[in-house]
């Protein structure tokens, strides 16, 4: 569905606002919560200003961090999307990843993976990777939820993912969560800032 469940909402934010990344790419928007938040929780005064009794929203031209999105449901894309979103890419993530020539410090796939069977599955990791500068994380359930949406088919349930599968592909920060596997992956060869990190 075009949201996700709102116990991994606070960690992922969390991790996004500790990190600080300068850009940050959201593969299956859905609604935009998670361009909305990253927006509001990066870019804090730059969104708005007050001097005094004066007070306006800071232009586009002045936001610090690009946030850019893919979508493949169009009917999903909402006035939060054209706010907090630089760019929106509408269509097929395996096809769009491949032809990006944006890297980003942070790459999020939010309850995405489950929508690909396990060789597509296996291939979109690879591409969210390639487009990384830094680290990519990762959410699916935990167990297999069958799920058909006839208006939809990207909504579908094709796979379901374990702990020991996501591990062996490099995912080894787990986020505490009941319901999904909430895993990052930190590459520190490309890492161009915040090197401390990977010591």
């Amino acid at each position: 569905m075009p949201f996700s469940q709102s116990s991994q909402i606070s960690p992922i934010i969390s991790y996004i606002e500790q990190q600080q990344p300068a850009s940050l790419l959201d593969v299956g928007t859905g609604f935009g919560q998670y361009g909305f938040l990253a927006r509001t929780n990066l870019e804090h005064l730059n969104l708005f200003e007050v001097d005094g009794p004066h007070s306006r929203k800071r232009s586009r031209e002045e936001w610090g961090v690009v946030i850019d999105g893919i979508e493949a449901f169009e009917k999903y894309i909402t006035p939060v999307h054209e706010y907090a979103y630089n760019a929106i890419h509408i269509g097929d993530a395996i096809e769009i990843l491949p032809a990006m020539d944006n890297r980003y410090d942070m790459v999020l796939a939010i309850d995405i993976l489950e929508h690909f069977d396990k060789p597509q599955g296996l291939l979109f990791i690879d591409l969210l990777q390639q487009v990384s500068q830094g680290t990519v994380i990762i959410s699916t359930p935990k167990e297999f939820i069958h799920q058909q949406i006839e208006a939809n088919p990207y909504e579908n349930h094709r796979s379901w993912w374990t702990l020991e599968e996501l591990e062996s592909l490099g995912y080894t920060q787990i986020f505490s969560n009941e319901e999904s596997w909430v895993v990052g992956r930190t590459d520190c060869a490309q890492i161009k800032r915040r090197a401390e990190q990977c010591n």
